[in-house]
């Protein structure tokens, strides 16, 4: 498919509302946009790890927007190199170890 310029899709685009198909521009780029992750979702996948690290999205929202499993969105941000941001502090962390210890049926230190 050819390229269009951005005139030509200024016009495309325009013309969307005249149709009555849509109300209004915003409304056809939503649904555009919503096909073209659906059919792309590698596309979906970078996005949300875009988001992710832009602090727009939480961990487990960017696994479910992107439609993978948390461990999958990891792996995503790994390989992209995106850090992950903890939002717990010190504290809730060391909760976190120790109930995790715990679970594995090992003394804290």
């Amino acid at each position: 498919m050819a390229r269009r310029s951005s005139l030509e899709l200024e016009e495309e685009l325009a013309v969307i509302t005249e149709t009555g198909l849509y109300a209004s521009r915003e409304a056809f780029l939503s649904d555009a946009v919503a096909i073209l992750f659906a059919a792309r979702p590698d596309l979906r996948e970078a996005v949300a790890c875009g988001l992710y690290q832009k602090g727009l999205f939480s961990l487990g929202k960017a696994a479910e927007w992107s439609g993978l499993s948390t461990e999958e969105i990891k792996e995503s941000l790994h390989r992209r190199g995106i850090v992950r941001q903890s939002t717990a502090d010190l504290s809730e962390i060391e909760a976190m170890a120790k109930a995790s210890l715990e679970a594995a049926r090992r003394p804290a230190r």
